[in-house]
């Protein structure tokens, strides 16, 4: 079976530690969409479902808005959890040890697709 593709944004969209992209995606055990987020960090994009691992509430303070003033982390304006870019794990705050769900996604001529 062939894997599907779904452009989510231009690449251009993404600056290093900036403003991510919101989108919504099919989770296999809901029903309806679900939102989700791609970032850029030190060079590389990484996508996660926008639910804290906490409590399960959106992460980003104001649309698009996922690190923290540094740039360096990803922060829930909720409780302040705080995790790891790269990878998701929360490495602070409330859920500590617990990661955001990462999705698969590929850069690749100047897009952004999440792969389905």
């Amino acid at each position: 079976m062939a894997q599907r593709e779904r452009l989510i944004c231009a690449s251009s969209e993404l600056a290093d530690g900036g403003k991510g992209v919101r989108f919504n995606v099919e989770h296999p055990h809901e029903s309806g969409a679900v939102p989700a987020f791609v970032i850029r960090y030190r060079g590389k994009i990484y996508a996660y479902l926008n639910r804290c691992a906490h409590v399960g509430v959106e992460l980003d303070w104001m649309e698009g808005e996922f690190f923290d003033d540094s740039g360096l982390y990803l922060i829930c304006s909720t409780h302040g959890a705080t995790y790891a870019p790269q990878s998701g794990l929360c490495i602070g705050g409330p859920c500590r040890g617990k990661s955001l769900q990462c999705l698969e996604i590929e850069e690749r001529d100047g897009n952004i697709f999440l792969k389905d």
